[in-house]
């Protein structure tokens, strides 16, 4: 559904570099009907999450753990499902800032709800569970009513059947999105699938997730540059400005690396250090540090990567990028990393190994890609057919 939601980020941003604001909230509409659906399709998922786990031959407590929490989070799938697109038409229009104090303060509350609810009360996964759901309501509705209140009388201007008009031309971009997307996303989840193949794999997993937790902290500041050049070369192309994308390019990609240089540096300084923040477990502070420079190097790549990916949105290349993701991660990455994992006994390390170097081939390629574009046929095109 995030996918699907970049596809509102393309057509959205490039409405507004165009001057047709009164498309917005048409295709706020339209992307809400299809993520909603797409929420129910996917609900079975959620209810048959431990059998499926059991299936893919996990640990038994691991597939029993993850089967609950996924039946108690449902709810949040749904708030998922309109929480991406109006965070899309709210990014498109540059009210970031707002959907900063949202955020900011849903958080607050947060933090206070999973201290009374997890540990004064003690009611542990459920507890969690629960708390995500209101958090993650509260943020849907704060947006939803800041977008209805007249603070948007271009872009929204109410309920309107035209939302069901041209949906396969939606859909069809919605999809291309969703799978660049989930091809990304999902090689991660293959590779903790992975991880719970190995012997001891609790351990494994553990090391693996605190790694992957901390990546994602950082990932957090990349992905504003990732919202932002996707915002910037949407609205350039719309305004028919093809230099001024390619230099918003290069400026939110440079930008981007020192981050990526800072984190790295960060990590590598503290690697017997910060799994400390998530464990207490001698075992598992010692096979976490192990990954320090694994982990190091990948949030180094994934400072770059994400911008790259913006820009591919706000130009429209989902399905090209879907493509690459496909070579990159399944046909090179996954097997190599089964390859050092599992026949030269590297294990976690050579799992994590090989999503280096399939994260460093995309990138690669991502870049020769942008080098090689042509900004000036990539004008609105994509606006102009959906439209």
């Amino acid at each position: 559904m995030l996918g699907m939601g970049s596809a509102l980020e393309t057509l959205c941003g490039q409405a507004v570099g165009a001057g047709q604001y009164e498309m917005l909230g048409i295709y706020l509409q339209r992307s809400c009907i299809i993520t909603l659906v797409t929420a129910l399709f996917l609900s079975p998922l959620y209810i048959f999450t431990s059998p499926i786990l059991k299936l893919l031959r996990q640990s038994k407590n691991i597939s029993n753990l993850a089967g609950k929490f996924a039946l108690w989070v449902i709810p949040q799938l749904f708030a998922y499902a309109l929480n991406f697109p109006l965070q899309k038409f709210l990014q498109a229009q540059s009210k970031v800032w707002v959907m900063a104090a949202i955020s900011l303060l849903v958080l607050a509350f947060h933090v206070f709800l999973n201290w009374l609810v997890v540990i004064k009360l003690g009611k542990s996964l459920l507890g969690a569970a629960m708390v995500g759901n209101i958090s993650w309501c509260l943020v849907v509705l704060a947006q939803m009513a800041y977008v209805v209140s007249g603070f948007f009388p271009e872009s929204w201007t109410g309920f309107s059947l035209k939302a069901f008009k041209s949906l396969f031309g939606f859909v069809k971009l919605s999809l291309a999105s969703a799978i660049m997307l989930c091809l990304e996303l999902w090689f991660y989840t293959v590779l903790i699938l992975m991880v719970g193949w190995l012997k001891n794999p609790e351990l494994a997993v553990d090391a693996i997730s605190i790694s992957m937790n901390l990546e994602i902290w950082t990932l957090m500041i990349t992905l504003g540059f990732n919202a932002a050049i996707s915002v910037r070369v949407s609205n350039e192309l719309g305004a028919n400005c093809p230099k001024a994308a390619k230099f918003s390019v290069v400026v939110a990609v440079v930008t981007s690396t020192l981050f990526g240089f800072l984190f790295a540096s960060s990590i590598l300084a503290t690697k017997n250090v910060f799994p400390r923040m998530f464990s207490d477990k001698a075992e598992v502070i010692k096979a976490t540090s192990k990954l320090g420079y694994f982990l190091a190097a990948t949030i180094l790549l994934n400072s770059i990567q994400p911008v790259l990916h913006g820009v591919a949105v706000g130009a429209g290349w989902q399905a090209s990028v879907a493509l690459i993701n496909i070579g990159c991660y399944y046909v090179f990455g996954l097997p190599l990393g089964a390859l050092l994992g599992y026949k030269f006994n590297l294990g976690v390390r050579g799992i994590w190994l090989g999503m280096l170097f399939g994260c460093f081939l995309q990138t690669m390629v991502l870049i020769l890609l942008m080098t090689r574009a042509n900004w000036n046929k990539e004008v609105c095109t994509l606006l102009q057919h959906v439209v």
